[in-house]
């Protein structure tokens, strides 16, 4: 084995356990959601609670005492530089505004980036005990079981996912759904980018669409779908890590017909 697939498997190793801990913290705050003092960041509609904060903290620390030379990105705390080529991008609860309403689709997100490629991705559902993790070149898992994307994707016949946020003009939200509509598909939501790339990657979306996203909120759920067998844009050689943009992701039979109904384009990763 070499340092550097060592190394991987360490972080792997290590991040499960951290986003599992992180999690069960997550799930207790949810369970008493109603308590929790709610704040507002940009917008009435961009929600973040103690719960937040606190979970990052808790995934900040873990990473530093066993990983003390990799940075760090997280939304709720920012950029913190390393001094290896190791970097993790972390979101405490992807879905804060459904966590706060007492709605069960949100999820703790882990991505591990090497040399500034992402290489491994987790998305842990802790409402229903489902750690979804891949590894470059090693495929997708949702717990000890493989998933891949929709075999036999059509449009007409599966559903798919359209994001959008206030940052998003309705008009382009519009006129994607009504054309997906047009199409015969049929348009869901779920709150949180993270677990509805996680559902593209184990077959239950045929695809997914938002515009104006961060890296922690798509770089492991789209690592996640490229490993399942899926097309994804590569969001890093779009945007970069502290930019905002597009999130495409699907199975491979409808990529085009998805490209020409949201209008961006999908590169196979």
């Amino acid at each position: 084995m070499t340092d550097t697939v060592r190394e991987r498997a360490d972080r792997l190793s290590a991040a499960k356990t951290i986003i599992r801990q992180s999690g069960a913290v997550a799930l207790d705050y949810f369970e008493r959601y109603d308590m929790l003092e709610v704040q507002s960041k940009r917008t009435a509609q961009d929600l973040f609670s103690e719960a937040d904060t606190n979970v990052e903290r808790l995934i900040r620390t873990a990473i530093a005492e066993q990983f003390p030379c990799d940075g760090l990105v997280g939304e709720e705390y920012g950029k913190q530089e390393g001094t290896s080529t190791w970097q993790w991008v972390i979101d405490p609860i992807d879905g804060t505004s459904c966590f706060l309403h007492g709605l069960p689709t949100w999820c703790v997100v882990i991505a591990v980036l090497e040399n500034g490629v992402p290489v491994l991705g987790l998305t842990y559902d802790a409402c229903r005990d489902h750690l979804y993790w891949a590894a470059l070149g090693e495929g997708a898992w949702r717990n000890d079981a493989r998933i891949r994307v929709h075999p036999r994707a059509v449009i007409a016949d599966g559903l798919t996912a359209i994001g959008g946020s206030n940052a998003v003009y309705s008009a382009q939200l519009g006129g994607i759904i009504e054309r997906l509509l047009a199409a015969g598909g049929s348009y869901m939501r779920n709150g949180s980018t993270a677990l509805t790339l996680a559902h593209v990657a184990a077959g239950h979306y045929v695809g997914y669409f938002q515009p104006l996203l961060n890296s922690w909120d798509c770089l492991a759920g789209l690592l996640l779908v490229s490993e399942a067998g899926g097309v994804t844009n590569d969001f890093m050689a779009d945007t970069g890590l502290y930019g905002r943009g597009d999130v495409f992701a699907c199975a491979p039979q409808v990529a085009t017909e998805l490209e020409e109904i949201v209008g961006s384009t999908a590169s196979p990763r």
